[in-house]
């Protein structure tokens, strides 16, 4: 499909002064819509809460790609998938219905697996915390041979960081074994229609068809809405800001005192150094949890995050903890585009008004 150009800095404005005059968008909404313009992002969609208050914006940066005034417009989440199903396996240990530290093997079979002796080691606390020593796929997740292609180690499970959705697939068919129900109708049930998360799933609905936006490179060229064969705990989930928004609330910190059993999430298992053959100094500041990960901020505190790559649709979310100035503040945005990861910094200094950048930003990017 031919692309669009990237708009110039005279025209960002104008639309941006426009926008302002016509629909009352803050400073902030604003500033982001120049953001998306710069950097050649179609279409972003922002939320933003801090303590009671909670702002969600879409800002346009082509014509092609108009934003929806309700800001519903439906984008690919694609690792934001995983904290979700995280908070559902760790509420189902609440629930005594799996343990984190029994082997999945007594709950599922492990017949993909190469190395039968290191599979049957594999616990949810492994998967959730990223310590399996599994690569993220053994082959493309959306090919027909990756229901069968076997799996093999790249470390001794528990020795190291290695992130992997080839786990969270794993666990996720362990959760499946134990309520005898697919990934869909369990997320539905115990997240989905609690929250009122009424445009999240993890595969298509009918809704889809004129609600979910194409995805798009950096040449301005449309890789169209995505097709996922199948459900997947990392990475097939779609949304919107507010709805996920509904879901970040719902395991802030704030709330940890009524649901306890979401507090692994928060507490460091293993520093993530995310390459091993070259670890880098973003790595020293940044650990893993159960589900999300964590960066030690010299301003901020331990901020919560975790990132999302479909590659034409990037995502992210921050999770500020309440300070003498501020109660809790958390940011996601979604966006539609390979260069959405470039505004990462700029997205957080702007809402969490940090001076010394996010660790995270180089983490997620080299």
């Amino acid at each position: 499909m031919k692309g669009f150009a990237k708009p110039n800095y005279f025209i960002c404005v104008l639309i941006s002064t426009v926008l302002v005059s016509c629909s009352g968008v803050s400073t902030k909404q604003e500033k982001v819509h120049r953001m998306a313009c710069e950097a050649g992002i179609p279409l972003i969609q922002v939320a933003y809460a801090e303590g009671d208050s909670c702002t969600v914006f879409e800002a346009s940066a082509f014509q092609e790609t108009p934003a929806r005034m309700d800001a519903g417009t439906v984008f690919q989440a694609a690792s934001l998938s995983k904290p979700v199903f995280a908070s559902i396996v760790l509420q189902m240990a609440h629930e005594e219905l799996i343990h984190l530290d029994t082997p999945l093997v007594h709950y599922t079979d492990i017949e993909r697996f190469e190395d039968k002796e290191l599979a049957c080691t594999l616990t949810a606390r492994t998967v959730l915390s990223h310590v399996t020593g599994l690569p993220n796929w053994s082959t493309g997740p959306g090919s027909e041979e990756w229901p069968t292609a076997p799996i093999s180690f790249k470390f001794t499970p528990d020795s190291a960081f290695s992130y992997s959705g080839e786990g969270y697939a794993f666990l996720q068919r362990a959760v499946e074994a134990v309520c005898g129900a697919g990934l869909e109708d369990i997320a539905r049930s115990r997240i989905f229609e609690p929250l009122g998360m009424d445009r999240t799933s993890y595969v298509w609905i009918p809704a889809y068809d004129s609600l979910a936006t194409d995805g798009f490179n950096r040449e301005g060229e449309s890789g169209g809405k995505g097709n996922f064969p199948r459900a997947n705990a990392a990475y097939t989930l779609r949304t919107t800001a507010a709805d996920y928004m509904k879901f970040l609330r719902y395991i802030s910190r704030e709330n940890l005192p009524e649901r306890e059993w979401l507090s692994g999430m928060y507490l460091p298992v293993v520093q993530a150094v995310r390459y091993h053959d070259r670890p880098r100094e973003c790595d020293s500041t940044i650990f893993w949890g159960l589900g999300m990960g964590m960066e030690k901020h010299p301003e901020l505190g331990e901020v919560s995050f975790h990132w999302g790559d479909n590659g034409n649709f990037k995502a992210l979310f921050l999770m500020v903890p309440e300070s003498k100035v501020h109660k809790e503040r958390i940011l996601v945005y979604f966006t539609n585009s390979r260069a959405g990861h470039d505004i990462i910094g700029s997205m957080s200094s702007l809402f969490l008004g940090n001076k010394k950048p996010l660790a995270i930003e180089n983490w997620v990017l080299d």
